[in-house]
């Protein structure tokens, strides 16, 4: 293929292919524990929490009920059409009720641009998701990494 030729071909990829807005993470990541009152939770059973809920930072995560751990952060450059979140759960091993072992969760969230902060978080709700040792919770925006967390759940 000569250059011009490659050139053309160069140039109408890119007039093809839309534009996609490069979030960043701007500021301080929080982590840590999302605190809450109420202290003895049942299988199934969530807190409704505000978005501005506390964090305790820490990485340090008790294996019990009612356990949210996670991330808080701010995005610049988001709208709504642009490639969604992709929240990466990497776990020590989750066996379901119906046998099957899950090492990762995968959730993928659209941009909120009006949203102020961002919150990928995990809650311990049903007994089987108790499990300790290291969790990983990654976000990305396509193949671009923004945030990152290592948790050790422990007794």
């Amino acid at each position: 293929m000569t250059f011009a030729r490659w050139s053309l071909v160069a140039t109408l990829f890119t007039v093809c292919v839309p534009a996609q807005a490069q979030v960043e993470v701007v500021g301080p990541v929080e982590y840590g524990i999302f605190e809450t009152l109420k202290e003895d939770f049942q299988p199934g059973e969530r807190v409704l929490s505000r978005r501005d809920q506390p964090i305790r930072q820490t990485t340090e995560v008790p294996a019990r009920l009612g356990s949210k751990f996670g991330m808080r952060y701010r995005l610049v450059g988001k709208r709504e059409a642009d490639t969604p979140l992709t929240l990466l759960y990497l776990t020590p091993g989750v066996v379901t009720p119906d046998g099957k072992r899950h090492d990762k969760f995968e959730v993928v969230q659209g941009l909120v641009p009006d949203a102020e902060t961002d919150v990928m978080a995990f809650e311990f709700t049903e007994p089987h998701e108790v499990v300790t040792g290291e969790w990983r919770l990654l976000v990305f925006q396509g193949d671009r990494k923004l945030a990152e967390q290592t948790f050790q759940v422990s007794e």
